[in-house]
């Protein structure tokens, strides 16, 4: 994701890079992003040093890991950089760290940039709520074979969707991963009745789509005020 931002910046004339950020001992340290990413040098040096990277920053887009999510979230709030986190597998101290962040900065959290699951996320809801408990709901997702967590974090947060939509507490949900080959991502959500199925899905074929929907949702969220969005929010005003 850190090399698709790169190479698809130059398209967005609002956004200019201030730095790029890798952890500590990554072989990347210190050569130069523009280059890295297969195009012109931009003189920005990858860097570990992530108080220094956020200096001057007007957005900070983080794709990076679970495990330095709260680090990255705290230290943009200090900053008061805005933040879209795209990290998925995020630990149950999250939530806290998060609203507490929303409150001093815009935070768009999200499990999948694709303008298209954006869509998506918003139908499932209303599928859910207008055809009821009667009908069983399954999602099944499918990934290329190095994809670490299962089900996605698309997955879940389309079964989110599904259970905000529905009203239903404990609304029973099932999911089933598929890995294997270079499959980019595809999301199947299922809704069972008697007589009849509703399937709504999303097929992503370019990972691109993500660098891009990224930053055109970043472009948005910077002039927000503080608080938490959804990528459908920032898109629904043009």
């Amino acid at each position: 994701m850190g090399m698709s931002l790169l190479r698809l910046l130059p398209e967005f004339q609002g956004l200019r890079l201030r730095s790029a950020l890798v952890a500590p001992g990554n072989s990347r340290l210190g050569r130069d992003s523009g280059e890295l990413a297969g195009g012109p040098s931009n003189g920005v040096a990858v860097t570990a040093d992530l108080e220094s990277g956020l200096r001057g920053a007007g957005l900070a887009i983080d794709f990076s890991t679970a495990a330095a999510s709260a680090a990255h979230v705290r230290a943009c709030a200090a900053a008061g950089v805005p933040l879209l986190l795209g990290t998925t597998g995020l630990g149950p101290e999250m939530p806290a760290i998060l609203e507490q962040a929303a409150a001093a900065i815009p935070l768009l959290v999200t499990a999948n940039t694709s303008l298209g699951v954006a869509v998506l996320l918003d139908l499932v809801g209303q599928a859910a709520a207008a055809l009821g408990p009667d009908f069983d709901i399954q999602i099944q997702d499918t990934h290329h074979g190095d994809k670490l967590d299962a089900p996605s974090g698309t997955a879940l947060a389309l079964g989110a969707a599904a259970a905000r939509g529905a009203r239903v507490p404990n609304q029973p949900i099932g999911y089933a991963s598929l890995r294997g080959g270079d499959v980019v991502g595809e999301h199947q959500v299922h809704f069972l009745g008697q007589g009849e199925r509703l399937c709504l899905s999303h097929s992503a074929t370019d990972r691109s789509i993500f660098a891009r929907g990224a930053l055109q949702a970043g472009s948005r969220l910077v002039s927000r005020p503080p608080g938490a969005y959804r990528m459908a929010e920032l898109f629904r005003e043009k």
